[in-house]
């Protein structure tokens, strides 16, 4: 690739050039701006590469091969050619992720049956289900007895502007208050200074126990959250996987839940407007019934059908995103 990179190099102007050295050393850690190059495949060394693709094997990722494998980040002005010149491109590699897929077969290091193992409705009309709720920063549960309750946070009261609020949980407890999002994305993460959104560092510091404080250790750069047209997308900034669940995450007529790995660098779309519909309460076994139009992210922490942990509220540290019905 050497060849191929030093012909590329010598299309970008010294600005640009200037703009590459700054995000590759940062290795992402900063927003950089574009980095535009000339249309047309860097042929220095015949590899026939875009100038996104030859610089991402560069400095991320020596296994890609195409532009499809690659996806901009929200912030990325390339991804529309918001630079108003069609004979040029971004090739920040700090402006793209790769696109993660479900895993096949399950994680080694599963310990449990990876099958579904309740039934999709109660056994008895009378069954009593759990619904629980964060008030006080606790999970507090109430019974129910009607098999189908109603399930929904009350998103008519997120009457303020936002299209989500974010709520970081530690076990069964959340810390702090809600954190609303106005912009069309946010960054959350661990420690400054990896810039500006929600930082978990200055919640309240409650006791925690060693198995949290190493999660959070883990969360570093954590990861971005984008709106995206149609969707929710969440891209990994740490250096360790995070772990997401969501009611479109399944494929239809599904009966287990669904929870996808995101390795560093990667991005998923965890939320489909589209496929949500009309759907009601998203029941989940054993942690009764939760909102449609929620996420849930686990830092670092797998859990689920096939892994040792079974409910969320098992794992250390971890993010629900409760998103505005009004798109």
């Amino acid at each position: 690739l050497k060849p191929a990179a030093h012909a590329l190099f010598k299309k970008l102007k010294d600005e640009e050039l200037e703009l590459l050295v700054q995000a590759v050393e940062s290795r992402g850690a900063w927003e950089s701006s574009c980095v535009w190059a000339p249309r047309g495949d860097a042929r220095g060394a015949k590899q026939g590469l875009s100038p996104q693709v030859l610089l991402c094997r560069l400095f991320r990722w020596p296994d890609v091969h195409q532009p499809h494998e690659l996806k901009h980040l929200c912030y990325c002005a390339g991804r529309r050619g918001v630079c108003g010149d069609l004979a040029a491109l971004c090739c920040n590699p700090h402006h793209f992720s790769r696109l993660a897929v479900p895993e096949t077969p399950p994680p080694p290091y599963s310990k449990a049956s990876c099958g579904p193992s309740w039934p999709d409705e109660p056994q008895h009309p009378s069954s009593q289900l759990l619904e629980f709720s964060y008030k006080g920063g606790d999970w507090r549960g109430r019974r129910l007895c009607s098999p189908l309750p109603d399930t929904s946070l009350s998103r008519s009261t997120i009457k303020d502007g936002c299209w989500c609020k974010l709520a970081y949980w530690e076990h069964r407890t959340r810390v702090g208050r809600l954190y609303a999002v106005h912009e069309a994305s946010v960054n959350v993460f661990c420690e400054l200074p990896w810039g500006s959104g929600f930082c978990l560092a200055q919640l309240p510091a409650a006791h925690r126990s060693r198995a949290v404080r190493r999660a959070r250790g883990k969360i570093g750069r954590g990861l971005l959250l984008s709106r995206e047209p149609g969707g929710i997308w969440a891209y990994n900034r740490s250096e360790h996987p995070i772990f997401v669940s969501s009611p479109t995450l399944s494929p239809p007529g599904a009966r287990g839940l669904t929870v996808l790995k995101v390795l560093p660098g990667y991005s998923a779309k965890v939320f489909d407007y589209e496929q949500v519909g009309g759907k009601g309460g998203w029941r989940l076994p054993g942690e009764g019934p939760c909102d449609p139009h929620s996420i849930r992210i686990s830092f670092a922490k797998g859990w689920g059908p096939c892994y040792s942990r079974q409910f969320i509220t098992s794992c250390p540290c971890w993010l629900e995103v409760l998103l505005n019905q009004l798109r």
